[in-house]
């Protein structure tokens, strides 16, 4: 039997396990690369390993509340209420991401729309709204409270005898808009 040359085994061993540190050192130092760093000091392999742990657990835990995010956004409910108006003569739209009521009051009317900060858009629309039906904005405000945006529309319909039509026509678009918009 032919025995291979020990030294040679050896030499062969040396050779894979050099190869191997090689190429760990270069996996170590591409992750490395990946990672954003909060020092500019060269850190030790250990502390560069916690860094790539604790930063991909960072991003897990963003990617788990974006998730739930589009969740939430994409699992909106849209309800087959329609428009309800009360003995104030106010109308109200009941929809859980968004609500608009409007006032009016002879040739001024009020438009408030509730949304929530990913349907701020809303407001845009409902300006367009009024200038299509010939409304004159006077004043526009928002306020921000947490998650909710509340705009406030003041607006001048034309004259006071115009003024219901005009109102009841930019009601049924605004309120149609707010409940297919969202």
């Amino acid at each position: 039997m032919e025995q291979s040359n020990p030294s040679s085994s050896r030499s062969d061993r040396k050779t894979i396990e050099r190869n191997r540190r090689n190429h760990m050192k270069a996996l170590y130092s591409e992750l490395n690369c990946l990672v954003p760093h909060q020092t500019s000091r060269e850190t030790s392999l250990p502390d560069q390993l916690d860094e790539a742990t604790s930063y991909i657990k960072k991003l897990q835990t963003n990617l788990e509340r974006m998730k739930e995010k589009k969740d939430r956004l994409m699992g909106m409910e849209k309800p087959n209420e329609s428009m309800s108006s009360n003995s104030s003569g106010v109308m109200a739209m009941g929809i859980r991401s968004a609500q608009i009521e409007i006032h009016q009051n002879g040739a001024a009317l009020e438009v408030v729309l509730i949304t929530g900060l990913d349907c701020q858009f809303m407001f845009n629309e409902t300006i367009r709204v009024l200038h299509e039906e010939g409304a004159e904005i006077v004043s526009a405000s928002f306020t921000v409270v947490e998650d909710t945006v509340f705009h406030t529309i003041h607006s001048k319909v034309g004259e006071p005898a115009l003024g219901d039509e005009a109102a009841a026509r930019i009601s049924e678009r605004v309120n149609k808009f707010v409940r297919d918009g969202c």
